[in-house]
């Protein structure tokens, strides 16, 4: 274990609250902050009482609270985690810049990017630290593939190329996804999965200069398959977005939702002295859902597994699946910097570049035209 995950002994373990307790709360945050010794579950709140109650039984908060007021201006708080959905996210991260509080909300940070510089604005002048739940960039493998490109590996970049697909986000959708189909959500497969993966690309590559995009909506109806209800959605559920990088490389993504087999995550990386391939069979990793590099020098030559060095990893040993371990990096690099003074996680600064980048696309669909990023 790397000294990033080490509590030093006369530190005080960063006492947590949580605002909201929903599936992702309990699949990824909960078992990862009981992971790291540099966090303690400290309260909860829920808008559904009984959630709250099962979180403090199941996972040990001491301190059940029965409104968001209460649980930002705990004594025992240091973080609010804020983990209700996108359309919720405003409210309580508002609650705990006021209260003076350091602020973790989930990806989307809000509905759009005014609000999203609303909110980092408000952190700014309260003095507080805010983190967003882009986690995927503080990965071992984003790192190192960050880390090999800075270093030359393949040369001077010519080409990126991401697709991304993932089985749900169908026609056919589980209750617990029925807040993704209204449009006025932002919790589409693109305002999720595309903000996660791009930012994660992106962050090892380069931001682009210019895009191009269309956003697709396939599935103009969503049925909830426990109560047979239909919904109309105009939703995007796939997104083509093209661009040039810095330098001159040609960008491409695909994202696509309600692929029935074979999804999962696949970059290709050109350069003019080699080339990358990362590859993972899952776009939301099990146990065992690892990222695969692959790489190789020359002109026609087999491409050769590139393990991730063990000094990628800031981690106590665990079986938690990987999607959740890359969840875990993040909250690993903010206790870091606590620790440190230093600014390795994510920010709101990175949300808005992500809303930017997102509301860019929509122009570019909307006008038929390339669209200059960052916006004038």
């Amino acid at each position: 274990m790397s000294t990033l995950s080490k509590t030093s002994s006369s530190r005080r373990p960063i006492r947590v609250g949580l605002v909201g307790f929903g599936n992702w709360a309990k699949h990824g945050h909960v078992r990862v902050l009981d992971l790291l010794p540099e966090y303690e579950l400290s309260a909860i709140y829920s808008q559904r009482a009984s959630a709250a109650a099962e979180g403090a039984q199941q996972y040990g908060f001491r301190h059940v609270v029965d409104s968001l007021d209460a649980l930002v201006n705990h004594p025992e708080v240091d973080l609010v985690v804020v983990l209700t959905t996108a359309p919720q996210h405003e409210e309580a991260v508002r609650a705990a810049i006021a209260a003076g509080k350091d602020v973790y909300c989930e990806w989307p940070l809000t509905l759009n990017a005014a609000l999203a510089r609303e909110l980092e604005a408000a952190a700014r002048a309260q003095g507080v630290r805010h983190v967003v739940g882009l986690q995927r960039r503080t990965a071992p493998h984003t790192r190192y593939l960050r880390d090999l490109i800075e270093e030359g590996f393949v040369g001077k970049l010519r080409s990126v190329r991401m697709h991304v697909s993932m089985n749900y986000f169908q026609a056919l959708r589980g209750q617990s996804l029925r807040w993704t189909a209204p449009q006025e959500n932002f919790s589409s497969v693109v305002a999720i999965y595309a903000g996660h993966f791009v930012d994660m690309l992106l962050t090892a590559v380069g931001w682009p200069t210019t895009i191009s995009a269309l956003l697709v909506n396939q599935f103009d109806k969503v049925t909830i398959r426990e109560t047979g209800e239909v919904i109309p959605t105009t939703t995007p559920d796939q997104l083509v977005l093209s661009g040039m990088l810095p330098g001159g490389a040609v960008l491409s993504v695909h994202v696509e939702g309600g692929k029935r087999n074979g999804s999962g995550v696949q970059i290709d990386i050109t350069g003019d002295a080699g080339d990358l391939r990362i590859v993972n069979r899952s776009a939301f990793g099990g146990v065992g859902d690892d990222y695969v590099i692959t790489g190789v020098h020359g002109d026609d030559q087999p491409l050769v597994t590139m393990a991730v060095p063990a000094a990628y990893d800031r981690l106590p040993s665990s079986g938690l699946p990987s999607a959740v371990l890359e969840l875990a990096h993040l909250y690993a690099a903010y206790a870091h910097d606590v620790s440190t003074g230093e600014r390795t996680a994510p920010d709101f600064n990175d949300a808005i570049r992500m809303h930017d980048l997102i509301e860019a696309a929509e122009r570019s669909m909307h006008d038929g035209m390339h669209v200059r990023f960052p916006p004038v």
